[in-house]
């Protein structure tokens, strides 16, 4: 068996995603479940939604990061059931949205203030902003549009 799990998750943590290099995969809430499976390492990674365009590049990155730490061994494992939710976005994940100026899903179904300037006097602008999970918002305070991460 090779490094313990706790240091694997590590350094997931440091695989930023590829749309929002921001936050990591584990802060993205896509990365299920890490176990050792005799030497072999099994990675199990739950896409954002099934037809998500950056799936390969992240398993990509994944291997990537982990052969650079000696993990000789790997199986990633892709889980489509439970699906994806914006619900397992980490708190530091959300946290680091809002500071890159891309307000965090709200239960409400959209922002409740602007990531810019804290504003609540909001405007959808878009219902598609530059990626499918994301929506275009405008904050009538500041006049700055912002991208909105929906809630799946």
């Amino acid at each position: 068996m090779g490094a313990p799990v706790e240091q694997i998750w590590e350094w997931l943590d440091q695989v930023p995603d590829p749309e929002i290099p921001v936050i990591s995969l584990v802060d993205l809430g896509i990365i299920r479940g890490v176990e050792w499976q005799g030497d072999t390492l099994r990675v199990t990674v739950t896409p954002t939604y099934s037809g998500c365009p950056a799936t390969s590049v992240i398993n990509f990155e994944i291997e990537k990061a982990l052969r650079s730490h000696g993990i000789e061994k790997l199986e990633l494992k892709r889980q489509l059931s439970p699906p994806w939710t914006t619900d397992w976005l980490t708190e530091t994940g959300r946290e680091k949205l809002e500071k890159y100026g891309i307000a965090p899903p709200q239960p409400a179904g959209g922002p409740q203030r602007c990531p810019h300037c804290g504003g609540s006097h909001l405007e959808r602008i878009s219902q598609f902003g530059s990626t499918p999970c994301k929506a275009q918002w405008r904050c009538k305070d500041c006049l700055e549009p912002f991208d909105y991460f929906k809630c799946i």
